[in-house]
């Protein structure tokens, strides 16, 4: 593990080498992934000899821990707040099956391709099934794709590691061979699954409690109840496996309980936990690209290659195009939703927990998995600003189902209500009022395109940003939208 110097440095590097660069990132077909992750390669043993990491060492690990934990609690948090009514539990039972058929597909490449053992597969299977919400960060982040497939692949990012992580965990349990009877079995699905997640709640309620109890006595800042968020995390991690269930499924459940219970922590936590999360998963791809380094002439690599080439061209594509198939949505909105499901730091620290269980051959999936994500993160880092400008041209021709929708239930024929309508001689009428009306220009990006010309007065939003527009604005006024 680096010492005490070098682990400054990396962090140096990640803060100053991010900040110098994100203007470039914006602008040029590269993401910080890709940076980082190379960044690891050079400073490894087999490039500049700089960084000498393991599988085994204490250091990765606690980055890999800090890192999953924030992931799964801010998964939590913005499946909360960024949808009103809970509108993210349509796509997510829509596009959740999809983890599942992923699984299979990739478990049914990795016998066929690497000749893999019926277990080893699946762990492979379940381990690359993750997406990775660091590459898909600037997909979801580009506002010339519509927001209900922007949503739509937010969700699935935020859901899917509730379905892999309960899967990799059993899977290991069972190829460690640390269970033999049933009643063994019983207590540890017990522990995992019910105990771990009752105490993260719980531990939840009580951070949301004692938080309660303080501000009502006394005023606490933003900046602390931002850091407060980071000890409920840590806080529920130590609880869950100290009973003896999962950290990880009690973070992400008390991470539930706080925004279901108190959104105030978590609006203060999002902007500070977010640049804290970062800063652990960057500092993570630069040690795991280290790792990796050491770890690429561990057996053929032209099998590995043709895996993971499969895998992502071929696995997810074709299990989100199956679950798409009822969904309201243009066929480039179905390609671009089917091709963005970048593999990253998830399933390298899915692969990693393998490697602390004691999985027979797990630093050889560590490195399968590696492979598969280095080759990921480079396809989808360098088509992510050229697929999205293609989308948004396409856009311009045309009005699209997807434009239409603001939320990713939407386009699942799910909302429902057909809005009020007001003729143009009344909405002429309550102009002249003395409050007249607030006035949206909601026509699609093609027909704006088309004919600028607009109602005098009226605000010009994107059908699918209506949602975002009216979150904070007063309710005592009427809203007029018009689309053609």
């Amino acid at each position: 593990m680096p010492d005490l110097w070098t682990a400054f440095a990396l962090m140096a590097i990640v803060l100053m080498v991010s900040a110098l660069t994100s203007g470039v990132v914006e602008r040029i077909p590269i993401s910080f992934p890709m940076i980082f992750l190379g960044l690891g390669f050079v400073l490894g043993e087999r490039g500049l000899g700089v960084l000498h990491v393991t599988p085994h060492d204490r250091g990765l690990e606690v980055v890999a821990i800090l890192s999953l934990a924030f992931v799964l609690f801010l998964d939590a948090v913005r499946l909360r707040t960024d949808d009103i009514g809970g509108q993210w539990i349509v796509p997510a039972l829509s596009i959740g099956p999809g983890t599942i058929i992923t699984m299979g597909l990739i478990a049914l490449l990795a016998a066929a391709v690497l000749g893999t053992s019926p277990l080893q597969s699946l762990l492979l299977g379940a381990v690359l099934a993750s997406m990775d919400p660091v590459v898909l960060r600037d997909v979801v982040r580009d506002e010339r794709i519509p927001r209900s497939v922007r949503q739509a692949l937010g969700v699935e990012a935020g859901t899917n590691d509730l379905v892999v992580l309960p899967v990799v965990l059993v899977l290991a349990t069972i190829a460690s061979g640390k269970v033999d009877d049933a009643a063994d079995w019983t207590s540890l699905l017990a522990r995992m699954f019910i105990l771990g997640p009752v105490v993260g709640a719980a531990l939840g309620l009580l951070s949301v409690l004692l938080m309660r109890f303080a501000r009502a006595r006394t005023n606490i800042s933003r900046e602390y109840r931002a850091l407060y968020g980071v000890g409920s995390i840590l806080a529920a991690y130590v609880a869950g496996e100290g009973v003896g269930g999962s950290g990880f499924l009690a973070v992400f459940a008390a991470g539930a309980v706080v925004v279901a219970l108190d959104y105030d922590v978590c609006d203060c936590f999002l902007d500070y936990g977010e640049v804290t999360s970062e800063m652990a998963m960057l500092v993570a791809f630069i040690l795991f690209g280290a790792v990796l380094s050491t770890m690429v002439s561990t057996g053929p690599l032209l099998p590995v290659i043709v895996f993971g080439v499969l895998a992502i061209v071929v696995a997810r594509p074709l299990a989100i195009t199956l679950v798409l198939l009822r969904a309201q949505i243009s066929r480039p909105a179905r390609f671009f939703i089917a091709w963005f499901g970048p593999r990253g730091l998830s399933s390298l620290l899915f692969a990693l927990l393998l490697v602390v269980q004691g999985v027979p051959g797990a630093e050889w999936l560590l490195a399968v998995a590696g492979t598969v994500v280095t080759i990921s993160v480079f396809a989808h880092g360098t088509t992510a600003a050229p697929l999205a400008a293609w989308y948004g041209r396409y856009l311009a021709t045309g009005s699209r189902l997807e434009e239409r929708e603001g939320t990713a239930a939407g386009l699942f024929g799910r909302v429902t209500g057909e809005p009020p309508r007001i003729s143009v001689e009344e909405l002429a009428d309550r102009l002249d009022d003395p409050e007249p009306p607030i006035v949206l220009d909601v026509r699609t990006r093609s027909e704006y395109v088309r004919d600028r010309a607009q109602i005098p007065g009226s605000i010009r939003v994107l059908p699918d940003l209506v949602r975002e527009w009216a979150a904070n604005k007063p309710r005592d006024r009427l809203v007029v939208a018009y689309c053609t």
